[in-house]
């Protein structure tokens, strides 16, 4: 009988990697890959090991060089909090004509100008709330109507509230006075751009709402409005009365190129240093002009109503600009001891080992890990002499508790590569179609969140095939994918520039560098395995 049981125990283990890849394709990496390996080769001839590993912070100078076109979303607002400090984000984008050498008729004369914005917001029931008039009367023609509010609560990372009221924020508009170039230029994302400070062109308090409106004819239900969900305000009538219309016919509106140079952007901020960060889809945003000419008719002039719009889409570069007063704070001190961006690709890169790492999107600071050459190397020897198979590899990150300990979400998110490559790792593409996930998460609504990040195929290279070792640099951010396909687009291709997430993470033990890690000291950064032994 002792015999049979050892029989079945060798054949799990010999097939655990199939099974283990099966599991893979079905759960989509569900399973906890700890928990399930032990089950298998624990009182067996497997292990399942920590160890050690150098950890350190990179500054990234609180800058991201990116390609404009590359956007599909942008943030606005402005958080303080005592660990990364202070943030100030604005929108820039350019402006563009929807048809040139435009004729606006006999006597055209602005009455309003309304900027759309669409921020993302919670779609959850109970989430909005509806308001309705019944006896509303519609102004255009006095209309007796039924008006119809629904409001949204913005997606919102920071501040939900400052002391007991509702965080308030005030947006504002001004003109940009420098040109910001074409879509496929690259651009600093802390660029200082100059701006018409003494003239702003539009201000608004906004409540962290927004809302749509439908209003139908109390006679027969048709539909006289029907606003998507959005946050309109109104700009400076007199500025666009001069800057566009009174140049009718004028070459700085007869094609886009003049008039990019000619009207070269707005930038919409919030008036206020702390609050909270929303994100709205570029391509959504949008300025209307309604304004009236006169139309002759029958020899009767008459004051009709018209519109023109301006397209702030894709065709325009836009960014997020991003500004950070870092003063005092433990990030700043940290970034002293850590890696320069400009170093990382250097020979022989020497790093200081921190046991706080300070992670931050929107051109904040990475971090990278280094597993030491000797545990490297003990795993060589192991593979050579005591024929062992790596069954899984990963690092674990944990929170670190003391220094983040609060509301804020938590990045749900990481980008991983090594340290001289602008590829994905090859776990991603060599287990892609098993359901391969780079990232799993673990508390992230708790203190003792934690990070696993898979290096399983990265790792056995390094051991079984003697390949070159390099660091893993790590990054706040989410890969972006193909609308159409959902593949990948690319290493580069991500929401880091706009990711508002940050976070700070237990580092090395600097007492147990490259050792085998006990239970009593669990968290500091590992490399955590699972291997057998023929």
């Amino acid at each position: 009988m002792r015999l049979q049981r050892m029989t079945k125990i060798k054949t799990w283990i010999k097939v655990f990697p199939l099974l283990l890849m099966g599991i893979l394709t079905l759960t989509s990496c569900e399973a906890d890959l700890d928990n399930l390996g032990s089950q298998f080769v624990e009182g067996s001839d497997g292990y399942d090991k920590a160890y050690g590993l150098i950890a350190y912070n990179v500054d990234n100078h609180d800058v991201q060089k990116v390609i404009t076109s590359q956007y599909d979303s942008v943030r606005i607002g402005a958080l303080s909090e005592p660990v990364f400090g202070a943030q100030k984000v604005s929108y820039i984008t350019q402006v563009r004509l929807n048809e040139y050498d435009p004729d606006f008729g006999t006597n055209p004369v602005i009455d309003s100008v309304v900027l759309t914005l669409k921020p993302r917001y919670e779609t959850s029931a109970d989430s909005l709330t509806t308001t309705t008039t019944e006896d509303y009367t519609y102004p255009d023609g006095n209309v007796a109507a039924k008006k119809v509010v629904t409001t949204y609560p913005v997606t919102k990372y920071g501040k939900y509230k400052i002391g007991a009221d509702k965080t308030p924020l005030t947006i504002k508009v001004h003109e940009v006075l420098d040109f910001l170039g074409g879509t496929s230029d690259s651009i600093l994302t802390n660029k200082a751009f100059a701006l018409n400070t003494n003239k702003v062109l539009g201000t608004k308090s906004f409540n962290g709402n927004v809302n749509s409106v439908v209003i139908t004819k109390d006679s027969d239900a048709s539909e006289l409005l029907k606003r998507e969900v959005s946050f309109r305000m109104k700009l400076d009538s007199a500025f666009f009365q001069n800057k566009i219309i009174a140049k009718k016919g004028n070459q700085v509106l007869k094609d886009a190129a003049s008039f990019i140079r000619y009207f070269r952007g707005i930038s919409i901020s919030v008036e206020q240093n702390d609050g909270y960060l929303f994100s709205m889809a570029p391509n959504d945003a949008g300025i209307t002009i309604y304004y009236k000419n006169d139309v002759t008719t029958d020899g009767v002039v008459t004051r009709t109503k018209q519109e023109a719009t301006l397209d702030l889409g894709s065709s325009n570069v836009h960014m997020t600009q991003t500004i950070y007063n870092r003063a005092g704070t433990p990030y700043s001190n940290a970034m002293q001891s850590a890696v320069k961006v400009e170093d990382l690709n250097k020979d022989n890169l020497q790093v200081n080992p921190a046991d706080k790492l300070y992670l931050q999107a929107m051109g904040g600071s990475s971090i990278g890990i280094k597993i030491p050459e000797s545990t490297i190397e003990q795993l060589k020897q192991m593979y050579k002499n005591e024929k062992i198979g790596i069954v899984s590899a990963k690092i674990r990150l944990y929170n670190d508790d003391e220094s983040w300990n609060n509301s804020f979400k938590k990045p749900y998110s990481l980008l991983v590569k090594e340290r001289d490559s602008t590829r994905f790792l090859q776990d991603m593409t060599a287990l892609s179609s098993a359901g391969y996930s780079l990232i799993k998460t673990a508390n992230l609504s708790t203190k003792d969140a934690y990070y696993d990040i898979g290096i399983t195929a990265s790792l056995k290279d390094m051991i079984e095939n003697n390949s070159k070792y390099n660091d893993f640099v790590i990054n706040v951010g989410t890969y972006l994918s193909d609308a159409s396909t959902g593949a990948l687009l690319g290493q580069t291709y991500n929401d880091r520039p706009y990711n508002p997430f940050r976070i700070v993470l237990k580092g090395s033990d600097v007492n147990r560098i490259g050792q085998e890690l006990s239970s009593s000291n669990p968290k500091a950064a590992q490399l955590r395995i699972i291997f057998t032994k023929k």
